[in-house]
């Protein structure tokens, strides 16, 4: 009676093999054996001036590329925060009410100071 029982669980794992299983398997994003290698920026600038490019092409090398169509973020001059308001009376950016407090604290100088490392001061 054991001598049977061994031989039915010998007969379910022999059969128990996992259909999902295949030996020959390759995965399609593998299709080199060699690892890819990546390009400094000194290869990418040096293959892009072997190429002829259209005068209206934008690439690495060319400076004159089209101004960007999305408004530039605006950031608190106190906090780093993002800022959407700006005091119009000092023009410094602030994030919330209590950095318009301490806005309005400051005094002139170190406004004209905040605004200059902004480069937002005008000279009148």
């Amino acid at each position: 009676m054991v001598a049977a029982e061994e031989q039915n669980e010998e007969k379910l794992t022999e059969s128990k093999i996992p259909v999902f299983h295949n030996p020959n398997f390759k995965h399609s994003a593998i299709r080199f054996s060699k690892k890819r290698v990546w390009k400094n920026l000194k290869q990418i600038l040096a293959l892009e001036k072997s190429y002829i490019w259209p005068t209206d092409a934008v690439h690495y090398s060319n400076i004159e590329a089209p101004p960007s169509f999305t408004p530039a973020k605006k950031y608190s001059d106190v906090s780093g925060l993002p800022a959407n308001y700006t005091d119009p009376l000092t023009k410094l950016r602030y994030a919330n009410s209590s950095e318009f407090q301490y806005v309005r604290g400051l005094s002139m100088d170190i406004v004209n100071g905040l605004l200059e490392i902004r480069k937002a001061n005008s000279i009148v």
